[in-house]
């Protein structure tokens, strides 16, 4: 393993980038499925909120729990839930498909945006398609694996997500 620093509490940069990306993958997810109507855009946020619950409410066992970590949600955890238990955290194993409602929330809108095009092509559609993919892929692997990840004190505690991303072999 490297030398690399760890954070106590990530810089605010890291913090204000990674949630830039994610509200950004989550308001064109909305802009391609506000194209349904609004109803579905609507359910698709609700959708994302849910997911936001679900992870902020996981934070509680996180070392990084009432402090600030790469996505912020430490500190936000720590508003919303007591302290959990560390040892907690790492007890689940993290499987690919413990992943997939993660996955859709750009799945549904990339998916949404090509049937919609396949009926009617539109530039704007398809840039933010595109644009969905691009930030799914580069701009995650960018935010996680050179400002998050690297510096995290709980992947040597043990971390789920970084055990799945980093298996050897």
């Amino acid at each position: 393993m490297s030398a690399t620093k760890e954070y106590e509490n990530y810089p605010l940069g890291t913090v204000v980038l990674s949630n830039t990306l994610s509200l950004a993958l989550y308001g064109l997810g909305f802009f391609v499925i506000n194209k349904l109507g609004l109803l579905f855009s609507l359910l698709y946020l609700l959708y994302v909120l849910i997911l936001e619950y679900r992870l902020i409410k996981s934070c509680a066992n996180c070392y990084y729990w009432g402090r600030v970590c790469g996505f912020g949600r430490g500190k936000i955890s720590a508003w919303f839930f007591k302290k959990g238990e560390p040892a907690e955290f790492c007890i689940k194993k993290l499987t690919w498909l413990d992943l997939v409602p993660d996955m859709l929330v750009s799945l549904i809108p990339i998916v949404v945006g090509v049937v919609l095009m396949i009926l009617r092509f539109d530039f704007l559609l398809l840039f933010s398609v595109l644009l969905i993919l691009f930030l799914t892929t580069s701009g995650n692997g960018f935010i996680r694996g050179k400002l998050t990840c690297r510096y995290c004190k709980q992947k040597e505690l043990g971390c789920p997500a970084y055990s799945l991303f980093n298996k050897a072999g």
